[in-house]
């Protein structure tokens, strides 16, 4: 029996994902599928390549030795397709691309309309994605290319088969109410001194949380988090209200102008990172070039003029 491309996706996306019930969610079929996906498998190969332990499965060693090489055939595959796309000079093929809910709504609109412009034969969607799960998804192939948040003090996650590139580097500063005591915009504060400050922040589970948390340990306090909240739109409005004080960025202002806030900068060295997260094995697909190279012309171009 011939060896079927469906069945070792499958493989691939177990020895990712480690459990069916997630191969399922990430494939969109029944956990039943998956498994009956996998025992065709073995009747093909004539091995055993998954075994139980207690309420999962784990891949035997005949199943990581196809695991490995199922990924360089599927891999293979795309390269295949790629290259008879690539032989219309016009970029024509579908390319899902991943963004997160507040930057989206400065990058994306610019995003589609460039390649619109340059690409009118390019299927370029679109599918919103939690900052924590970024990684996650260009790995299972939810996406083809996510732009995601990385914060130094706090990073996502590396592997080798993802391929993580800078667009932008933010500094934080700090959102205070405009009456804030004798302090004005051109102020400078240190870490340090905020050790009693009431704080508006997102929770600890997030991404940006724990570079908040990180850094104030670093200066060696613990944040007194007055207010846990993920949207900054309703962060920035509290500290306008005088309910707290929030780490912001030029795009986040920018993003709520409205917002009666004044602005405090900070003399340490915080920061975040904006990224484009995308599988090492696609890097060079013509689709993935070209849409890293919009990318990163929309967030020098746009996104710099936004914030000026």
């Amino acid at each position: 029996m011939v060896m079927s491309l469906t069945h070792l996706a499958a493989l691939r996306a177990l020895d990712r994902l480690g459990t069916m019930v997630s191969v399922a969610q990430a494939l969109g079929y029944t956990p039943g599928a998956v498994s009956q996906q996998i025992a065709a498998l073995e009747t093909a190969v004539g091995e055993q390549l998954i075994t139980r332990a207690g309420r999962n499965v784990v891949l035997t060693d005949a199943g990581r030795v196809l695991a490995l090489h199922a990924d360089r055939i599927l891999v293979a595959e795309q390269d295949a397709l790629e290259a008879l796309r690539s032989v219309n000079e016009e970029l024509s093929a579908p390319f899902a691309l991943g963004v997160f809910g507040s930057t989206a709504a400065t990058l994306l609109p610019a995003v589609m309309a460039a390649a619109q412009r340059r690409y009118p034969r390019l299927e370029l969607t679109s599918r919103e994605l939690s900052v924590d799960v970024v990684v996650d998804a260009v790995r299972r192939g939810s996406v083809d290319a996510a732009i995601g948040l990385d914060y130094p003090i706090a990073p996502m996650p590396r592997g080798d088969d993802t391929e993580i590139i800078v667009l932008r580097r933010e500094p934080f500063g700090l959102a205070v109410p405009r009456d804030f005591g004798q302090v004005a915009d051109a102020d400078e504060v240190r870490l340090r001194e905020l050790a009693d400050w009431a704080f508006v922040i997102p929770p600890a589970h997030t991404p940006f949380g724990a570079a908040v948390r990180a850094v104030c340990r670093q200066s060696g306090f613990e944040p007194n988090s007055r207010h846990e909240i993920m949207d900054s739109a309703v962060s920035l409005a509290l500290v306008g209200r005088g309910l707290g004080v929030a780490f912001v960025t030029d795009t986040m202002i920018a993003l709520n102008p409205a917002a009666p806030i004044g602005r405090l900068r900070i003399a340490d060295d915080f920061s975040r990172e904006i990224v484009l997260v995308r599988p090492v094995a696609s890097a060079t697909r013509r689709t993935v070039r070209a849409v890293t190279s919009i990318v990163q012309a929309v967030v020098n171009d746009d996104l710099g003029e936004a914030i000026t």
